[in-house]
Formats: structure tokens, C-alpha cells, sequence
């Protein structure tokens, strides 16, 4: 976060303190009843170039209400934000009309999003169950559940339903739920008040900012000095808040306000739910170590356990009544946390990994009471009671969930480590935006989002509980029919059972060594680390759904412009093939090309600038165009003054009727063999002079494209620029195919043509243009300098803008799979082990059988097992970066 201060001056009036902060571009008053404000959206028609935009603008600034107006000269989509209170969508409407112009208003429903802290969740079963549950609500249009993250991504119509509803009704379905985040708490911001003497200062700056325009909510924290404020980000902004404290100030620089930030909310809960396993573990241990000792270890050692034997009545020994009493607190206190999840899990008719072991537990207790009752009730009854079991496999399970937590907990290190690289203080750029905390927000939705290949545990996890509840009663039953029966030898039965414990032992193991959570676990975790060890390392990607797909990718189209070249083009010569001035043809070319976004366009406008400065006339001056018409991958048009202008390429000419003389294609054959783009300009039907400009390939093209040889992946080059100079470009860079003259359509065309063969292609890009092939390919990349639309339409962003990170995102990708699929062999070969193991399979050829505790123990370390695999992604390092080393 950045700290930035502006001294303000003397002290202000009352009137002046209570008055917005930014007026409205009108100068009209602004009503402070209702700050909220709504942005409506439209589709303008006839929208030609950006002087239309600019009237339309201008007419809708004139109308009080109207905060902000944002219009595309390309599609024709407007943003404009109002004040409900003071104008309507209708009125909006009919002033674009009055202006000339066609106008469709994109209605779109109102929907916040909000994020949830979700509490008692142990495994996949549980996930599905809030998800179930939040989606079964009027109002929720979407909800995703993270396992990993313990949080629900909940997407709402807040017409409907409200956040205190939504976690109600997760409440009602057996889960705690905390609010994390709502969508208005992306316009937050945190402030450290200093030079405060006395409270009623503090309400008095609370009270200023309450009445300052664009701001919704302030809270202040009185004994820190610390406030949080909720603004619009259309009206205010941190700066304008600090320096409308700093103006407070009853003397200079008296007053200051500095950015903060406060301690994450997930954090404190991390710590909190690590204390609390801790805790009740330790708890645990208080009663289930001196039940181990009287049960196992005090027996084995006479006579110093002898009076554990003493009886007391009838069979009821000393050692029987201190077990019970030991192990009551740990099952009904200590383990009332599986009772209740158990509760809801089968008031959902589901089942999770609570029901397990609410029923072995309880089996192995109330079997044991049993044997209390019957050798206090009967004089001959000899029977073992199976305290320990109980309350050491409570102990164990909360051992392995505090470790689990603890190791979950360095899952999101990574994205930890991502909000402290906000630095103190910043200078201020104006141009740029809040661009860490996006990558933040981006990285936390990613880890939300669920893989494809998680759908295997989701499908398991379904019929898991169940399973295994079924193969634990055959268990028991397999067992004690073949002891009536005679089937195994009477010296199998441990000293101290019967036929009937012995089975019941079995039955029990397999009940709690079964371990759901490492199924569910496996995808998450991975997915966490990945994406946060991604981003840390300038590869942000979106989603599970992507950092899946890139593992598959086996061909990667480039762009060329800004993508395998630095994307700053510059004009290295200039040709007439005309009787033009130079000034007066660079002024018509110019004034054509000022409306276009394209870099070379901005090359030949920054040439032409430097130019008119050299020569000493107005570098600003731009004549205005009309009837400006964009070419797709040609060029532009447009009439300047009484002239008609053409700047563009080959084919824009050749549509156009544009004869080329010989003097014209030598030039562009020259320049197209040193890999530099020519610009054509004709002027009034015939060839007035050319432009040659030349962007520099990028340093590391070459050795990324090698690596990418190396790792199988084909690398294709597709352009709108010429064959000749795309030959060149691809040349340089060792790339075999290429496509030169493409339109943006085309390219994604181009994509198309390569899925049918079978191919999964990853398009690599930075502009508009590029924007239907990353939507278009498997995986699209784009180039963190690049356009807002193509970091929108893409599933990866290379923040660094550096080439290096396709090779780290398509490394980065294969080990986290490799690891999933590692993650699920463990967990799935566990369970496909241990539960035979557990059933006694073993046990007639080796005498080797899990008593419960142990498969207890088993049990919390496979969760502990697959979260601390998925923590080996933390030292995963770039492939390039290794090789260079």
C-alpha cells in the first residue's frame, strides 16, 4: 500500500469542511441524501470516430446526476455512471437520442458478490453440502465452495436476498459462516490518524468524511485513531480522503493520515482454528494418556499395575471405573465436535468423515459400558472394555486435524508473501491502477475455483461414508460368524476378548482408518500452492479449469506485435511518392491514424510529433477526420479537410484501387527484408510516400521458443503484418510456421483449424486484436503490458510481460497435475490398502492387526500426508531460470 500525503493549508470554515470533496462536473449541487450511485450501460450505433464519442460525452456531463461517462469508439459500449436520485436510465437514454445517435440500453440484473469464512468443513462431502445449500437459496445465482481455502465464493441478487440471509441459511445447514468480503469492500481503505489531541476531534474529521461526496460508510476504531472507509472509487479516492483530513488541520501539518493495512481476516482465523485444535487436543491428552497407561502400559508391569485388577464389585475392577471415567470428558466434551457434525452431515442425508468417527467412537464407548454394566451386574462375566480405543482414536483424529491445519495454513504462503510486497510508500502514477491487490483478489478466486480433475474425488466422496459403513458391518459379521462357527483357531483371540470383540475390533478399525479428507484434500491444496507460487513468480493464473488444461498444451501460437516483439514500434524512415511536403503528408497521415489504438499507429503519430517539433511548427496540432472507418488488419480511413486519406498495408491498397509503382514495391521489399513493417499512404486515390518501422524482436524470444522445442510443444507464429516481414520475425525467433495478413477473426480461425486436427493450443497475445483467439484456444495467455480486453479474455496472465513465464505456466501446470495425480495415488491407495489391512486380512498369516486407535492414527496422517505433498510445489523453481543457473 502506498503512503502519500499533501500538505494542506490554514484552517477552514464550517461550510468549506462539510462541501464535497470533487463537484460534479456541472457545477450543479449534488444531494447528500442518497451517495449511491448505479452505472447503466448502453450500446450506441453510428459511432464513427472519437469526435462522436467526445460530443456524446460532453452532452451527458451537461446532465445533473451523470458522475462519469466511459464510451469504445471501436463497439460502441458505454459505461455511464449516475446518481439515482437525480436522473434515470430513461433520461440518459433520450439525451444520446437528442444528440443523433442510436442508443439500446443493456439492461443487466443486479448482482454482489460477496465471500464467506466457512466453519466445520472436513471434506469434500461437507464442500458439496454448502454448495447445495447456498445454491438452494432464492437470490444465489452462483456459488463456489473451496475446501482448501475454507471459503464460498457466493454470486447474489441483493433485490432477494441479503448477506445475514445467506449465512443464516448456511448456518441452518450444520456450518459456521463469516463474512470475509462483500463487493463493496474492494473501494476500502484503511487510514492511521497521527496529531489528534482530544476525541471530538476525531468525530469531527468522522463527521467531515460522513458528509464528503462519494463516500458510503466510515468506521472508526477511537483508541487506535484508526479509521475505515467505504467510498466510490467513480467520485473519491484514498488521496482525495487524506488530503481532505490533511485540509482538517486547525494548524499546518497538524493533522495526517497514512494508509494501513489491517491484519488479513483469514489469517486471524487460521491462527484461531490452529489454537483451537491445539487446544482440545491437548485436552485430550490430559484423560487419554493416563487411559493408555492404565489399559496398556501399567498392566505389563508387575506388580506396579496390579491394582488396577483390584474389583471392586462383582467383576468391576479399579482399573474398568478410572478408564470410564477418564474417557467420558474426551468423548462427549472433547469429541462433541463429531457429534454435531455427524448431527447435520446425516440431517443433510449425507454422510462425511465425522459420521465415521461418531460411530466408531461410539461403538467402541458404548460396548465398553456394556462390559461395565455386565461385570458389575454379573458374578462370573469376563469381558475387556475398549476405553482407549475411544478416547486415544479422539486424540489422534485432533493431532492430525492441528497438523493438517498447521500445513494448510503454508498452502497460501505464497499469497501471503504477495500482499507484503506492498511497499510503504509509492510515488504516484496516474495512469496506472491498485494493480497488486487485483492480483491478489485474482489469485484468491483462482485457489476458489475447482479443478476438472477434482470431479474424480467429488464423485468418490459421494458413495464413500456409505461404502464404508457397509464394509465395516461385513467386517464385524465375517469375522464373528467364523469365530461361531470355528473357523479360525481359538488361540487368534488376544488374551482378555472373546469372538465377539475380536470382530468387533476389525469392524471398528475399518470404520475409522477409511479417510475421505485426503481425497478431498488432494486437488485443493495443489491447486492453492500452485497458483499462489505462480503468481509470486509473475504467472497469474484464473483457475483450476486452466492450470489444468496448459499440462495438455502441445502447440503455442504467438502474436507478433508487443508479443514476440517489444510491442514499441518506431517509424526508422520516411519516403514521399508524391508532391507533398513532408509537413503536410506526415499532417494528413497523422490526423488519419490519431484515432487508431494500434502501436504501429502510435509509431507514425509520435514520428510525426517529432517532427513537426524539429522543424519548429505546433507538435500538437492533429487536423480533425471525418467519415474514419477502421480496416480490420488493413488500415484506417478517413477525410481530412477535402482530402480522403488511406494509411494502412498491402491489401488495404489493393482493396482500395490503390496502384503500386515499381518505386513503391522496391522500397517495401527492402525494408520487409530487414523484418520492418511498411505503411502505405495514399492520398486522393494515388501513393503520396511510405513509412518503414521497425519493433525490435524481444531478447528472450529465441531461447523461450527452443524451450519450448525441447518440451514438445510447437510454436506457430500468427500476424496481421506482411508475409515477408513475418518470414523475417519468424526467422529470427526460430519459428517454423507462421501466418501472415491475418485478420483477428482469422486468427482465431487459425485456432480453430488446429483444435480439429486434434491439437490443445494455447494463444499467447496482448491487444484487442488478439482477444477472439484467447478466447478461442485451449489455454490464452496474455501479456501483462498488454490491453485490458486481452487480460479479460485470458485464462493466464504474464504479469512480467516476459516470454520466460509460457515455458513457467506450461512447467508450472504439468508439475502441480503430476502432483494431484501423485496426491490421489496416495490417497486412494491408502484407503485401497489400509482398509483390508484393517479388516483383518493380515491377520491369519502374520498375526499383524490395526487396533482402532492406530487406524485412527492412520487415518489423520494420510490427510497430513497429502497436504504436506502438495506443500513440495512451494520450492518448485522456472525451468529457464534453472537452466541459465
Amino acid at each position: 500500500m502506498s503512503s502519500i500525503r499533501e500538505n494542506g493549508g490554514g484552517a477552514r470554515g464550517d461550510d468549506d469542511l462539510k462541501a464535497p470533496l470533487l463537484q460534479p462536473a456541472s457545477g450543479g449541487a449534488v444531494a447528500t441524501v442518497d451517495k449511491k450511485v448505479r452505472t447503466a450501460k448502453f450500446k450506441i450505433g453510428d459511432i464513427k470516430c472519437t469526435s462522436c464519442t467526445g460530443s456524446i460525452e460532453s452532452v451527458l456531463k451537461e446532465l445533473d446526476g451523470v458522475q462519469t461517462v466511459a464510451i469504445s469508439v471501436l463497439d460502441g459500449h458505454a459505461a455511464v455512471t449516475y446518481v439515482p436520485e437525480l436522473t434515470t436510465v430513461e433520461k440518459i437514454k433520450e439525451t444520446i437520442e437528442d444528440a443523433g445517435f442510436p442508443v439500446e440500453h443493456l439492461s443487466e440484473q443486479d448482482i454482489a458478490v460477496c465471500r464467506l469464512k466457512i466453519k466445520g468443513m472436513m471434506c469434500t462431502s461437507c464442500a458439496e453440502s454448502v454448495e447445495r445449500a447456498l445454491l438452494m437459496i432464492d437470490g444465489v445465482k452462483k456459488a463456489v465452495v473451496g475446501l482448501a481455502l475454507e471459503e464460498a465464493k457466493v454470486h447474489f441478487d441483493p433485490n432477494v436476498i441479503d448477506i445475514a440471509g445467506i449465512i443464516e441459511s448456511i448456518e441452518d445447514s450444520g456450518f459456521g459462516a463469516v463474512l470475509v468480503s462483500s463487493g463493496a469492500d474492494v473501494n476500502k481503505v484503511h487510514l492511521k490518524l497521527e496529531g489528534f489531541e482530544s476525541l471530538e476531534d476525531c468525530k469531527q474529521i468522522q463527521s467531515l468524511l460522513e458528509s464528503a461526496q462519494g463516500v458510503n460508510h466510515v468506521e472508526m476504531d477511537l483508541d487506535e485513531h484508526k479509521l475505515t472507509i467505504n467510498y466510490d472509487s467513480a467520485i473519491t479516492g484514498p488521496r482525495s480522503l487524506i488530503q481532505l483530513i490533511e485540509e482538517a488541520s486547525p494548524s499546518p501539518n497538524m493533522y495526517h493520515a497514512t494508509l494501513y493495512v489491517p491484519p488479513r481476516q483469514r489469517e486471524n482465523d487460521q491462527l484461531h482454528e490452529t489454537q483451537m485444535y491445539r487446544n482440545q487436543f491437548l485436552w485430550s491428552c490430559i484423560f487419554s494418556v493416563p487411559v493408555f497407561l492404565f489399559s496398556m502400559a501399567l498392566p505389563m508391569f508387575h506388580p506396579y499395575g496390579n491394582w488396577l485388577s483390584y474389583k471392586l464389585y462383582h467383576n468391576l475392577t479399579v482399573g474398568m471405573l478410572l478408564r470410564w471415567i477418564l474417557c467420558t470428558p474426551v468423548q462427549f466434551i472433547v469429541g462433541r465436535r463429531f457429534y454435531v457434525g455427524a448431527y447435520h452431515a446425516l440431517r443433510r442425508k449425507s454422510a462425511n468423515m465425522d459420521v465415521l468417527v461418531a460411530l466408531g467412537t461410539n461403538t467402541a464407548y458404548f460396548y465398553s459400558v456394556y462390559v461395565i454394566i455386565k461385570a458389575t451386574t454379573a458374578e462370573n462375566f469376563e469381558g475387556q472394555d475398549f476405553f482407549e480405543t475411544s478416547a486415544m482414536l479422539i486424540s489422534f483424529i485432533l493431532l492430525g486435524k492441528y497438523l493438517e491445519v498447521v500445513a494448510k495454513g503454508k498452502t497460501s504462503d505464497a499469497l501471503a508473501k504477495l500482499t507484503e510486497l506492498a511497499p510503504e510508500t509509492a510515488c504516484l502514477l496516474t495512469l496506472d491502477k491498485a494493480a497488486l491487490s487485483q492480483i491478489v483478489q485474482l489469485v484468491e478466486a483462482a485457489q476458489l475455483a475447482r479443478a476438472p480433475v477434482q470431479q474424480l474425488a467429488d464423485r468418490i466422496s459421494r458413495y464413500f461414508v456409505p461404502t464404508v459403513v457397509v464394509v465395516a458391518f461385513i467386517t464385524w459379521l465375517v469375522w464373528f460368524i467364523a469365530g461361531e462357527v470355528g473357523l479360525y483357531p481359538r488361540n487368534w483371540i488376544p488374551k482378555a476378548m472373546d469372538k465377539f470383540e475380536l470382530a468387533l475390533q476389525f469392524g471398528i478399525s475399518v470404520l475409522v482408518i477409511a479417510c475421505p479428507c485426503a481425497l478431498g484434500l488432494a486437488t485443493p491444496t495443489a491447486v492453492m500452492v500452485a497458483t499462489g507460487k505462480g503468481a509470486s513468480q509473475g504467472v497469474l493464473i484464473k483457475g483450476g479449469d486452466a492450470l489444468e488444461k496448459a499440462h495438455k498444451v502441445k502447440t503455442v501460437v504467438f502474436d507478433k506485435t508487443g508479443t514476440l516483439t517489444v510491442g514499441k514500434p518506431q517509424v526508422v524512415s520516411a519516403v514521399l511518392f508524391s508532391n507533398f511536403s513532408m509537413e503536410e503528408f506526415c499532417d494528413l497521415a497523422t490526423a488519419a491514424e490519431a484515432n487508431s489504438e494500434h502501436p504501429i499507429a502510435k509509431a507514425v503519430v509520435d514520428h510525426a510529433k517529432r517532427f513537426r517539433h524539429k522543424i519548429g511548427s505546433n507538435p500538437d496540432h492533429i487536423p480533425e477526420v471525418k467519415d474514419f472507418e477502421v480496416h480490420t488488419g488493413a488500415g484506417v480511413t478517413g477525410k481530412v479537410g477535402e482530402r480522403m486519406v488511406l494509411v494502412g498495408n498491402r491489401r488495404l491498397m489493393r482493396t482500395s484501387e490503390i496502384t503500386l509503382g515499381p518505386e513503391v514495391e522496391k522500397y517495401i521489399f527492402e525494408n520487409e527484408e530487414l523484418a520492418r513493417t511498411c505503411v502505405l499512404v495514399a492520398i486522393d486515390g494515388k501513393m503520396a510516400g511510405a513509412f518503414a518501422v521497425t519493433d525490435p524482436v524481444k531478447p528472450e524470444a529465441q531461447r523461450v521458443i527452443s524451450f519450448l522445442r525441447s518440451m514438445g510443444i510447437t510454436s506457430i507464429m500468427v500476424t496481421g503484418d506482411n508475409r515477408a516481414t513475418a518470414a523475417a520475425i519468424a526467422r529470427d525467433v526460430g519459428i517454423d510456421y507462421f501466418f501472415a495478413e491475418t485478420t483477428p477473426v482469422g486468427k482465431a480461425d487459425k485456432i480453430k483449424d488446429l483444435q480439429g486436427k486434434g491439437e490443445i493450443v494455447a494463444m499467447v497475445g496482448d491487444g484487442i486484436n488478439d482477444s477472439p483467439a484467447l478466447v478461442a484456444a485451449d489455454v490464452g495467455m496474455a501479456i501483462g503490458a498488454g490491453t485490458n480486453v486481452a487480460i479479460e479474455a485470458a485464462d493466464i496472465v504474464l504479469i512480467k510481460s516476459n516470454l520466460e513465464d509460457v515455458v513457467t505456466a506450461i512447467d508450472l501446470s504439468r508439475k502441480t497435475i503430476a502432483r494431484i495425480r501423485m496426491n490421489y495415488v496416495w490417497a486412494l491407495g491408502y484407503n485401497v490398502l489400509g482398509m483390508p489391512i484393517a479388516a483383518g486380512i493380515l491377520y491369519p498369516f502374520t498375526g499383524i492387526r490395526l487396533p482402532p486407535w492406530l487406524a485412527g492414527a492412520c487415518m489423520a496422517a494420510s490427510s497430513l500426508s497429502v497436504v504436506c505433498s502438495s506443500l513440495l510445489l512451494q520450492s518448485y523453481k522456472k525451468p529457464l531460470h534453472v537452466r541459465e543457473g
